[in-house]
Order: structure tokens, then sequence, then C-alpha cells
């Protein structure tokens, strides 16, 4: 098969897991073709993102500890990873050109004290910089020829939005296919760094955080790829939290809609425009365990065959969020929700979760509890007293979230699913679900999220292939 696999940063943050991933993909390349697409080594683009911050208060001190990290992190990697002194000692070369990079980037912004979106691209791009080179040196020391390659160079093309760069297609498919296809061909296996591409003038943009699945996908669109595995730290996708239910299990298939929404609700996060190239020529997806090859993971493709008497394929939650109730005289007034909302996001405030009153005499929201403060304060100096008359906040409240295909157009689905809520002497605070049926949505208390995420999973037989 054609192969775009993906590593994240945890699963290449020790020198003992590199040298097992490499092994593997030694071996898989022997009858496939494969590219790998790498993130920073854990912990790196966050350490980045700091001195980016200590720049702009010109804290030398701080920065310099924090490339000091960095730099022996990497190095004692690439030592204990490779044992042959002559590429050992030529991977070492290449990282002290980066760090000098690195190094000589810094001084000049600590000069003007200032760091710029561009500039915090090219910044925060150095950590997939330095995690292709130490993984292609690896392969190397196994005798597996290899050739890294940053998001610019492999021929990613965005447009200058820089943090949150959005792709141009057409242009970026003509150079990776090229630039990919050619490796292949002579036998190369590319090793692409995720996350980063550059805009038409050639400077670094990157795509936001978790980027790198976004960067494996456009690359299995470009090459059209026969599958794309993402390898992290869990075996697939799950029925539910294993932390809250000690039962969930492995989903063995999904689709893209149902991935797409268990992506939004669980623990596995995706980038949020990762499914986007895969969808014309329905390219299919594994989620994998970098470190568990032995299991095949969670498949996701176009669709799947829905289970009818499993209608509910998992059950997610995301605990400590916020309830806002908005009150007011509402009823009858254009553009109310789009003040409201677009108060919020003026504040910079993401909203989880709405339901509005069939009277619109109300309007609930959800945010994440750290942005409670800031949305509360946000609505009152704007909007209380005017549109609105009263606000009241519910803190430590939990989402709970059933996913599942076959949910659309099954009879009773929410009738048991509230029944066993009822059972458990459960307050419901609030409940949504959208005219697809894929996903059912409420609140509750935090301190009721796990006992309902417990019973829910039993009592619809989630744990049960």
């Amino acid at each position: 098969m054609k192969l775009v696999i993906k590593f994240d940063g945890c699963s290449i943050s020790k020198s003992e897991n590199i040298n097992k991933i490499c092994l593997y993909l030694k071996q898989l390349s022997i009858t496939n073709e494969i590219v790998v697409v790498c993130s920073a080594i854990n912990k790196t683009t966050d350490d980045l993102m700091k001195i980016a911050k200590f720049v702009e208060t010109k804290d030398k001190k701080t920065i310099n500890s924090l490339i000091s990290r960095i730099i022996k992190n990497h190095k004692q990697i690439a030592v204990r990873s490779i044992d042959k002194l002559t590429i050992r000692n030529k991977l070492i070369k290449k990282l002290d050109s980066d760090f000098d990079d690195l190094k000589e980037f810094l001084a000049g912004a600590l000069i003007i004290g200032e760091i710029t979106s561009r500039s915090l691209d090219y910044l925060i791009s150095f950590g997939e910089k330095l995690s292709i080179n130490i993984i292609s040196h690896v392969l190397l020391n196994l005798n597996c020829m290899s050739f890294p390659l940053t998001g610019k160079e492999v021929g990613i093309i965005t447009d200058s939005n820089f943090g949150e760069s959005k792709l141009l297609i057409d242009t970026t498919t003509i150079n990776v296919s090229r630039t990919i296809n050619s490796l292949l061909d002579r036998k190369l296996l590319p090793i692409v760094g995720g996350f980063v591409g550059a805009d038409q003038y050639g400077h670094i943009t990157t795509f936001g955080r978790r980027g790198s699945d976004y960067t494996a996908t456009i690359i299995a669109s470009c090459i059209r790829a026969d599958e794309i595995w993402i390898m992290g730290s869990t075996d697939g996708l799950m029925t539910a939290d294993p932390r809250i239910t000690h039962n969930a299990r492995v989903l063995k298939e999904v689709s893209y809609a149902e991935a797409s929404e268990m992506n939004i609700f669980g623990i596995q996060q995706i980038h949020p425009r990762a499914f986007e190239p895969l969808l014309k020529d329905q390219i299919p997806m594994r989620i994998r365990n970098a470190l568990n090859t032995q299991h095949t993971g969670t498949y996701i493709s176009a669709s799947t065959r829905s289970n009818i008497n499993k209608p509910v394929k998992c059950i997610n939650a995301i605990k400590h969020n916020g309830l806002i109730d908005i009150r007011g005289s509402m009823i009858g007034l254009q553009g109310t929700a789009a003040k409201i909302f677009s108060t919020l996001a003026n504040a910079g405030v993401n909203v989880m979760m709405i339901s509005q009153n069939p009277s619109e005499s109300s309007i609930s929201i959800v945010v994440q509890k750290m942005d409670l403060d800031k949305a509360v304060n946000s609505l009152e100096i704007n909007l209380l007293g005017k549109l609105v008359k009263k606000i009241d906040v519910t803190t430590d409240v939990s989402i709970i979230a059933l996913i599942g295909s076959g949910m659309r157009g099954t009879i009773g689905i929410a009738s048991k699913v509230f029944n066993i809520i009822s059972k458990n002497n459960v307050n419901v605070v609030m409940i949504v679900q959208g005219s697809s049926e894929l996903n059912l949505s409420f609140i509750i208390r935090d301190t009721d999220c796990d006992s309902v995420v417990k019973s829910l999973h039993d009592e619809l037989n989630l744990s049960i292939q």
C-alpha cells in the first residue's frame, strides 16, 4: 500500500520509542510505499511558545534556560538513539546548525523586544525541523535510506494568515505529489515535518496546534494514498474514557462524520480540518498506537455499517465547564443571538453549546471554565440592562455526548438515555440534539459525570462488540 503515517510528539519523546518506531518503519517499507509525518518532540513547541512570551519581556535568563533544555533533550535523544559514530556526529552537526539559527533569530528578536505573528510561526517551526532530522538519522543508522523535509520543502503552500494559515490546495497538490513521488521512485523514505507550510513569498506559516494531523491528510490527498495512520498513545477511538469506564473498548470502525463528532468531545484530539482533504478521494484513516503496532486500531471511512442494536457508538464527556443563562426582552427581536455571540467572539470566548427557549425569552450557552469570567464580564458590560435583563451562571458542569450514526431515525433513544439518568437521581440541566441526530448532548453537574457515563456505558452494552 501507499501509506502516510503520522507520529505525535509523545511517541518520539524517548530514544527507546524512536528506535522501536524506526525499526517498524523499516520493516513496513519493504512491502509498502511510506511517507512519515512527525510532530515536534513532546513539549518542544510549548517551550518555544514560552520563549516567544519572554522575548517581549526581554527575560534573557529564562530564554537561555529554555533553549538549553531544548538542546539538551534533543542531543540526549540523538546520542542514545544512534550507535554508529559517523551518523551520530552527522546528526549532532545538523542539530547544532539548527540551534545556531534559532539563537541568531532570538538575538535579533530580543533587540526589538517583539515577536510578530509571522516571526512566531518561524520560531515554533523549529520543533518539527529538529524531530525530522532525528528520525531520519535513526533510520539511516538502521540502514534505511530516508530524506527529511520541512513542510515548506515538501511544497505545502498556504495563505499569509500566520498562526492559522489556510491551504492553497491546487498549488500544494502539484508541488507535494511531484516531490514525494520523486523520492519514492528513488526508494527513499520521506520524513516530513508536520504543522508547517509556507506562503507564496516563502515565509514560514503554521496550521495551529495539532496541525501535523492536517499536514498528514494533505499529503495523503496529494499522493492519493491508500490509507493514512495517525499514530498516538492509544489503540484507537474508545467507547468511553477508560479513566472513567474500566470496560471501555476500542471501536473497530466509525465514519468520518462520527469521528469528527468524537474528535470534538473525546480524548483523541485531531486537527479540526484534518478530515477535509480525505473526503474527495475517500481515503481511509486509522487511529493507532505507535508503540502497540499489533493492534489495527480504529478504521475511519466515508461510511460504515450501522448496528441497529447499538445505535450509540460512544459516550464522551468534557468536565469543568460553565453554563450561562441569558434572559431578557428578546421575543421577536431580530439579531439578538448575533449580538450575544459577536460580543463573546470579540472577547475571545469559544461557545461550546447553545440552546434557546422556544419562547425566545432566553438563550443558554456553555463555555470552558477558564473563559467563564471573561464571558460574563463581556455580556454584563455590553448587553446587561439593554438587550439582556438577567444573567445566571452555573459553574462546574459537564457535557455528556452520545455519538453514533445509528441514532438517526431510531425511535426511543432519548427516552432510554434519560430513563437511565433518572435511575441515578441526576438532574439534566440542558439538552441539545442537532437535526442530523448524530449527537445527543446534555449538561449535568461535574459531580454526577462519572456515575452517569458508567451507567450509560453499561446499560447501552457498549463494552460488547
